[in-house]
């Protein structure tokens, strides 16, 4: 099985200009609504639409587990992964509650649990494998994998075309993949772990000391074949990793705008503009997240995120906490009086 990067455009121009003059024209002082007018002109040029909209919004969680758990690198098991999906499925997450709050469309993914959930309804099956192997030690996944994996996330903005989405949220879960987040980041970034392993899931000083212990020796492992992008994913990465990878630049192929969530989705979405640049136009920022190693991936990408509320619980929960910021600055944009429709006077 293949996997090539696919063709992106960037958001239209001439959307953006005339968005731009809309804004100048209402009633206020130009620029006084500060990011939320940077944010509808972004988007309205990425749905090329004059009157921007994020009703209709498409959540796909990605779940895989990790071989790097061996490691002792998490506070919690292995199978946690395995009951967090259970609890995402039975409504009982962060995500689940805030996807019902919002009105949004919620799959999961199964995209390498360590063993299949048959008995758990409704997970869409696109496996790479029983998780990954322990990076530590060999290669995270195959080539195979890899393209199976990048492959899943593409299929799942598929679905949220289908679905008339007008924004796409990723979201993840696996226990250990921050580990497998912070080793990726410090290959593409080329610095030490110590400036990114942050908590996780609760770890200690001297737990995150490990941490980076386990991380140091796995990027002398592979350090040979650390140059290129899919290298360093195949080596390093996770499953539902890789798929966010593939969602994002399938997303922004299809001209469909991305909420990027916490560290482990900016990771992703680091690897997919190494891929291709030009996704990143594609790209809004929800928050930044508790861990550490947030704000290095944020500047790599050139990225303002719009909230800052100390999370960092992943699942895509802080980007589904700034849909309601999104959807102020459309309903702002389309229904605020310009000065003529008021009759004030501009000079």
């Amino acid at each position: 099985m293949k996997w090539t990067v696919p063709d992106i455009l960037p958001p239209c121009s001439a959307t953006r200009l005339r968005v731009l003059r809309r804004q100048n024209q209402l009633t206020k002082p130009p620029g006084s609504l500060g990011r939320l007018e940077e944010l509808v002109i972004s988007l309205a040029s990425m749905q090329r639409k004059t009157t921007p909209a994020v009703d209709r919004v498409w959540i796909s969680v990605f779940a895989s587990d990790h071989g790097i758990a061996e490691e002792g690198v998490s506070a919690y098991p292995q199978i946690v992964t395995r009951l967090m999906v259970r609890n995402f499925m039975q409504g009982g997450a962060a995500i689940s509650v805030l996807a019902r709050h919002f009105d949004a469309q919620l799959e999961v993914v199964d995209v390498g649990i360590a063993e299949p959930m048959d008995d758990c309804p409704g997970i869409v099956l696109a496996r790479a494998g029983n998780g990954t192997a322990n990076f530590a030690k060999q290669a995270a996944m195959t080539e195979t994998q890899l393209a199976i994996a990048l492959s899943a996330g593409a299929e799942a903005t598929r679905r949220a075309e289908a679905y008339g989405a007008e924004i796409f949220l990723g979201g993840e879960m696996g226990i250990a993949n921050t580990t497998s987040s912070t080793a990726l980041a410090c290959a593409l970034l080329g610095v030490e772990p110590i400036l990114l392993a942050g908590p996780g899931t609760g770890l200690d000083s001297v737990g995150i000391a490990h941490k980076c212990n386990v991380i140091e020796r796995a990027l002398r492992l592979h350090a040979t074949e650390l140059s290129e992008p899919l290298d360093i994913l195949k080596q390093l990465g996770g499953f539902e990793i890789a798929a966010l990878v593939g969602a994002y630049l399938q997303a922004a192929s299809l001209g469909l705008p991305v909420l990027i969530d916490g560290f482990i989705t900016s990771v992703a979405a680091l690897l997919a503009t190494r891929l291709h640049p030009t996704c990143v136009d594609w790209m809004i920022f929800a928050h930044r997240s508790a861990e550490p190693g947030h704000r290095l991936v944020l500047e790599a990408l050139a990225a303002l995120p719009i909230l800052d509320l100390a999370m960092r619980l992943g699942e895509g929960s802080g980007a589904a906490m700034a849909l309601p910021i999104l959807r102020a600055a459309c309903v702002l944009h389309q229904d605020m009086a310009t000065f003529v429709e008021a009759g004030i006077p501009t000079r």
